[in-house]
């Protein structure tokens, strides 16, 4: 006499059943999505930039001074002169093009320390300033391990400021040419992308510059 209660029993709980493997399943599915680069990147916008630094330690136009000579044993794989935690300041012209008389576009303002007792590494964090192109007035952090025996080296991009607020990614960091002894010229690839502006926000600036 119990029978049909059974079934009715067995087939709630194979429901039941069911729909916790299909709420597991749609919530796979969502958190793929979120995770998925076509995701993020409806959500930021990409930031490519090339820049040239100019960073001169001596004589005219100098832009990078010794702050700290470091306290530490002279680093056998740089020039003489060069100790462990040697700390310089910078304020590097940054241009369009290779060359010094090429548009400037702003400056590379901070510093770099001698961070290996043995091989030619910087410890850098600087400010990258931007005053021309579409993100004049807008500013890049970076900061990361310089090794100049490679020929190209990779860099945090760690935050920003005005249009580029919030930015991530990594720069692209190489010797571009050696002037001199006193003057060498990077080449900075930005990789990077910032917040996507909202709906709400693009139709209010769409509507304040109208």
């Amino acid at each position: 006499m119990h029978a049909p209660m059974a079934i009715r029993v067995s087939s709630s709980v194979a429901a039941t059943a069911s729909n916790r493997s299909l709420l597991l399943v749609v919530a796979g599915v969502a958190l793929a999505l979120l995770a998925s680069p076509t995701a993020v990147s409806a959500r930021r916008r990409p930031v490519r930039l090339r820049l040239y630094m100019h960073d001169i330690v001596g004589g005219p136009g100098q832009t990078a001074v010794r702050l700290v000579k470091g306290p530490g044993p002279e680093n056998p794989s740089m020039h003489p002169g060069n100790y462990f935690g040697d700390t310089v300041a910078v304020d590097d012209l940054l241009t369009a093009g290779l060359a010094a008389g090429s548009a400037p576009v702003g400056r590379a303002q901070g510093t770099y320390m001698t961070g290996s007792m043995s091989r030619p590494v910087f410890v850098v964090a600087v400010t990258l300033m931007l005053a021309a192109g579409p993100y004049s007035g807008s500013t890049l952090v970076v900061a990361g391990r310089d090794d100049t025996s490679q020929p190209v080296r990779e860099l945090a991009v760690v935050g920003g400021t005005g249009a580029l607020r919030r930015a991530a990614g990594h720069v692209l960091w190489s010797t571009a040419r050696v002037e001199s002894s006193l003057h060498a010229v990077l080449q900075l690839d930005v990789h990077a992308s910032v917040p996507a502006p909202s709906k709400a926000a693009a139709a209010a600036l769409l509507v304040s510059s109208a």
